[in-house]
C-alpha cells in the first residue's frame, strides 16, 4: 500500500483556501503525489465539505473571507468532524499557533513553506492517523478507559469520548509506556515524527492540556497524565 492509499483507495484531502494561485499549487502538488483534492475557496462551504464528504485530511488556511480558519477549525470539531487538521497561517507569532491547536488542528505550516514541508506533514498525519494504529486489533486499558486502537475509538464506560487523531495517537503512547517520565522531545519525536524545538515542546503542552480536558474527571487536579517537573510526562493510570 503506498502513502497515497488506504485500503487501495486513494487518500481524499480538502484544501479549503481563498487565494487560487496557491490553492492551484497545492491542488497540482498533492495530485503529483497520487492524493484526490477538493477545493473550497471560503470556510462555510469547507466546513460543509468536511461534514459530507469525509476527506481523509484537511488542509485549512487561517485568512479566509468569510472568517478565521481557526473559528472554521473549531466548528468543525463541534460538529464530529475528526479528521487530522493541518492549518496553514502567515503569522510567525506562537499565539497563533497555540490557538489553532487549542481549536483541535493536529498541526501547522507557517507560510512561506515548501512543497516538500507540506508533502511531509501531510504524510506524517496520514500515517499516524491511517498508518499502523488502524489495522491492529487490540484493546489497551487505562483506569476507566478503555482504548480500542482497530476503530481509533475512546470510551469510558458506554460514552465514547471525542478525540482528535493526534490526541489519540497521544494518548495511546502514554498508555503504552504508562508510568514512565517521558520527556516533551521523546512524545513529539513518537506522536509528531519531527525533530524537537523550543516552540514545538509548547506544543506538546498544549495538546496535553486538551487531552486532559476530554478524559480527566477533574483537569484541574488530574489523575492520569501527570506532570513530571523538569522532564515532562507520565501516564499513572
Amino acid at each position: 500500500m503506498t502513502n497515497a492509499q488506504v485500503a487501495n483507495q486513494p487518500y481524499h484531502i480538502l484544501v479549503v483556501e481563498d487565494d487560487p494561485a496557491v490553492a492551484r499549487s497545492l491542488q497540482d502538488g498533492l495530485t503529483r503525489e497520487g492524493y484526490v483534492v477538493t477545493w473550497e475557496n471560503n470556510g462555510s462551504d469547507g466546513v460543509s465539505c468536511a461534514r459530507t464528504a469525509h476527506p481523509h485530511l484537511i488542509i485549512l488556511d487561517v485568512r479566509l473571507p468569510d472568517g478565521s480558519g481557526f473559528d472554521f477549525c473549531r466548528q468543525m470539531r463541534q460538529a464530529g468532524v475528526h479528521q487530522p487538521i493541518l492549518i496553514l497561517t502567515v503569522q510567525n507569532e506562537e499565539i497563533d499557533k497555540v490557538l489553532g491547536l487549542e481549536m483541535g488542528a493536529d498541526d501547522y505550516l507557517t507560510k512561506p513553506y515548501g512543497l516538500r514541508e507540506l508533502l511531509a506533514r501531510v504524510r506524517a498525519l496520514l500515517r499516524r492517523t491511517y498508518g499502523e494504529l488502524s489495522t491492529e486489533n487490540t484493546l489497551l486499558y487505562a483506569g476507566d478507559l478503555t482504548i480500542d486502537l482497530a476503530r481509533g475509538q475512546v470510551l469510558r464506560g458506554r460514552e465514547t469520548l471525542s478525540l482528535t487523531p493526534t490526541e489519540f495517537r497521544l494518548l495511546v503512547y502514554l498508555v503504552q509506556n504508562a508510568q514512565q517520565a517521558l520527556t516533551r522531545s521523546q512524545i513529539l519525536a513518537a506522536v509528531w515524527g519531527y525533530d524537537t524545538d523550543v516552540e514545538d515542546e509548547k506544543t506538546v503542552n498544549v495538546q496535553i492540556r486538551r487531552l486532559r480536558e476530554k478524559i480527566e474527571l477533574d483537569p484541574s487536579h488530574p489523575a492520569l497524565i501527570l506532570t513530571v517537573p523538569g522532564i515532562g510526562y507520565r501516564f499513572a493510570g
